[in-house]
């Protein structure tokens, strides 16, 4: 696990937006995961920059969202589908048909989870998944306490993931779903580099935890302990628990030359 503690969360997005340009056109036809949530906002706001101003072309791209809320229509104003539409692919040429969103209104979800963990498998995986991680360490829908070998899978939200994203519903707690569709952390665990934002004091805990925490169950991001190529980016704000900042600074400033794709 490679740590990048930047001064603020501007400059964390900026080289994780880097890092996955620079994926994009070396292998044209990535397969990225893709999450929501205000955290990656950024970075997708640097892609597009990217692809308007840069010619960085996405048109053999496909893509694989993390997860979506059971009971949200696609044009719903809080589902990730439209999240995503409206943040990212309206602004960039992804084909349609490369786009790959969990279905909130499938009427046989465990049949429908099962197809996806085929379509990815059928797409030859994920190339880079990008990350965000909640306070309480989760990963995707992937609460505390979910399986490290988890899949494709309905989940029910805990009452502190319901408090903290009612904000995306005018602040009404009883407005956010309780079940979710969520790629599993073994989904996640298979994507060949993983790419992890973490902004806020609000995340510092979670973010020690997972980088030099246990590996447990109860804090599912720390399952990426075990990844072989996981890139986190966080901010100062997001350190400030950790114990070893001085060495991952002192790690990524003098890295080889062969070693510094971002």
């Amino acid at each position: 696990m490679e740590v990048v503690i930047t001064k603020d969360s501007l400059s964390a997005s900026a080289k994780a937006a880097d890092l996955v340009a620079k994926a994009v056109r070396s292998k044209p036809d990535s397969v990225l995961g893709l999450a929501t949530g205000g955290t990656p906002l950024e970075l997708y706001k640097r892609l597009i920059n990217m692809h308007k101003n840069e010619g960085l072309d996405f048109s053999k791209v496909k893509t694989f969202n993390l997860d979506e809320y059971i009971g949200l229509k696609p044009e719903d104003r809080q589902s990730y589908n439209y999240f995503m539409r409206e943040n990212f692919f309206s602004h960039v040429n992804i084909p349609d048909e490369n786009i790959n969103i969990p279905d909130g209104m499938t009427a046989n979800i465990p049949s429908f989870c099962k197809e996806y963990e085929e379509k990815i498998k059928r797409a030859g995986g994920i190339d880079l998944q990008i990350l965000g991680i909640g306070s309480d360490g989760h990963i995707g829908f992937n609460e505390p306490t979910s399986s490290l070998a988890s899949r494709t899978r309905i989940k029910t939200l805990t009452q502190k993931t319901v408090c903290d994203n009612a904000r995306f519903f005018g602040g009404d707690k009883s407005l956010v779903p309780l079940h979710v569709i969520t790629m599993g952390i073994g989904t996640i665990m298979d994507a060949k580099t993983i790419v992890l934002l973490a902004f806020g004091k609000n995340k510092a805990e979670a973010v020690a935890k997972m980088i030099e925490g246990p590996i447990t169950s109860m804090v599912p991001a720390s399952a990426l302990q075990f990844h072989p190529r996981t890139k986190v980016f966080i901010d100062r704000d997001a350190s400030e628990k950790l114990v070893n900042t001085s060495y991952y600074d002192w790690v990524f400033e003098r890295k080889p030359e062969w070693q510094k794709d971002i």
